[in-house]
């Protein structure tokens, strides 16, 4: 299984398939949409963990309990045979044949098939390591937290060997620090409202593409009010204008995409990637 930085310089710019490819009856971060995504050509499957107060974890991102389960619960205070007696539902509201899948059944299902960044998690993070291990599959791992001192102590702590990306959101002030610790910092997610954004210039990018450091970006739309890069998005890329969206992210010189639509972008890439040869 090729690590994330051989994969990147394998294939060059690579796709991460936001909770997978969830819609119609199949919800996101289910082995249903991770299966689909894979077969769209995803190189990364993104994914949210928790944990149950009888320390089991499930794969499901809190706070979305009303709009995916349609109940006003905390999945984070429920025990695992709670969990496993709930099923989620799609956007009518209306119950799937599908449940929330165990930490350890993602694990086993995806062993020696791709790179799995583990969001939300860095709260449980001695927890995730633990499995992790048990299945020997950290080459396969990607962790990803904010950059307060609180969060790099515990990615220091209990996975300084682990491959890390800190979220940078409009600017960063924290690599010195994280380049002094016992991190593995392969690379950084960057957030930013518009294209004036500190790290979102060129002379950033460039100087920590020179460091060997892997930049993700995010096409995908949570929230209309909440750029995540600059309205360079999915949303501008499937109504009709790619360019000014996974292009634009393409040519400023990311590595990685994050996406909900993962075929169309992967599509749209491999298209303007033959066009390009083409000019050439």
């Amino acid at each position: 299984m090729k690590t994330l930085i051989e994969l990147k310089e394998e294939k060059g710019l690579l796709v991460a398939a936001h909770r997978g490819t969830a819609g119609g009856n199949i919800p996101c971060n289910t082995i249903a949409a991770f299966d689909i995504a894979l077969r769209d050509g995803a190189d990364i499957l993104e994914m949210d963990l928790f944990k149950t107060v009888d320390d089991e974890i499930f794969i499901f991102h809190t706070g979305k309990e009303p709009s995916q389960l349609d109940r006003h619960i905390s999945v984070e205070n429920m025990t695992s045979g709670e969990i496993r007696n709930l099923r989620l539902v799609n956007g009518d509201f209306n119950e799937t044949f599908l449940g929330l899948n165990t930490f350890d059944e993602i694990l086993e299902q995806y062993k020696g098939k791709c790179i799995m960044n583990l969001d939300r998690c860095i709260h449980i993070l001695d927890h995730v390591v633990k499995k992790v291990e048990r299945h020997q599959m950290k080459d396969q791992i990607l962790i990803k937290s904010d950059p307060s001192e609180q969060s790099l102590k515990r990615v220091e702590a209990f996975a300084s060997t682990y491959d890390y990306m800190p979220v940078f959101m409009e600017e960063d002030s924290m690599s010195p620090m994280i380049e002094k610790m016992d991190i593995n910092y392969i690379g950084a997610e960057l957030v930013f409202k518009d294209e004036t954004s500190p790290i979102a210039q060129d002379s950033y990018i460039e100087k920590m593409k020179k460091a060997g450091k892997l930049l993700w970006v995010n096409s995908l739309v949570y929230d209309s009010k909440v750029r995540l890069a600059a309205g360079h998005n999915d949303d501008i890329s499937m109504t009709g204008d790619p360019d000014r969206g996974w292009g634009w992210l393409a040519d400023k010189g990311f590595d990685i995409i994050q996406t909900d639509w993962t075929h169309h972008c992967i599509q749209y890439l491999a298209q303007r990637n033959q066009s390009i040869k083409k000019d050439r």
